[in-house]
């Protein structure tokens, strides 16, 4: 299946049915998870019946998918994968930006690298007016991504979540930046 977009180090594509494995992999690592579900372990019939059919979701306003796994350029290696998805299936006006990488790709600045990307697309290709996302107010690594690829802090809020983790008791930060935003900026910066 061809990339959805490439970048200097990373490949972005469409999920498939055999990535199964490596989103086992991903969604096991007690660290990924920490600010998700508190590091909880997830099975493979997990993946296979509720996280695949959601990766692998066509977005009518799009033509395309939501989210896309994320490979080094050179080697292919799995590093896990990039959401820009429209909140609504009929408007590509606002989307939700997030991803989750393999401990070992963190501090690389790969995050950055396809959240700024995506960015681009999203504003020069895809019709998006507005990307939003949110992290717990305490995960410092994800909301510096957010920063560094051009997002600005817009609220604090409180979720009722069906089970507390670690840090929830803080709430959770939403951030945005909308194309006009972008465009004054001088785009990518």
């Amino acid at each position: 299946m061809p990339a959805f977009l490439e970048t200097e180090r990373l490949v972005l594509r469409p999920f498939t049915e055999a990535d199964a494995e490596h989103l086992l992999a991903l969604d096991n690592d007690p660290d990924v998870m920490r600010f998700i579900n508190g590091g909880r372990p997830t099975t493979l019939e997990t993946i296979r019946a509720r996280n695949l059919p959601r990766l692998l979701h066509v977005h009518p306003c799009f033509g395309t998918r939501g989210y896309w796994a994320a490979e080094e350029k050179i080697g292919g290696v799995f590093l896990g994968w990039f959401e820009f998805r429209p909140l609504a299936d009929d408007s590509p006006a606002v989307v939700e930006l997030g991803y989750r990488l393999h401990k070992a790709a963190w501090g690389n600045g790969y995050a950055t690298e396809g959240a700024r990307a995506l960015i681009h697309r999203g504003f020069t290709d895809l019709g998006v007016e507005r990307v939003i996302a949110n992290t717990m107010a305490v995960n410092a690594g994800s909301r510096r991504v957010m920063e560094k690829a051009g997002l600005s802090f817009v609220r604090s809020f409180t979720e009722d979540w069906p089970e507390a983790i670690e840090g929830s008791e803080h709430g959770d930060v939403e951030y945005e930046l909308t194309r006009a935003e972008w465009e004054q900026r001088g785009r990518d910066k």
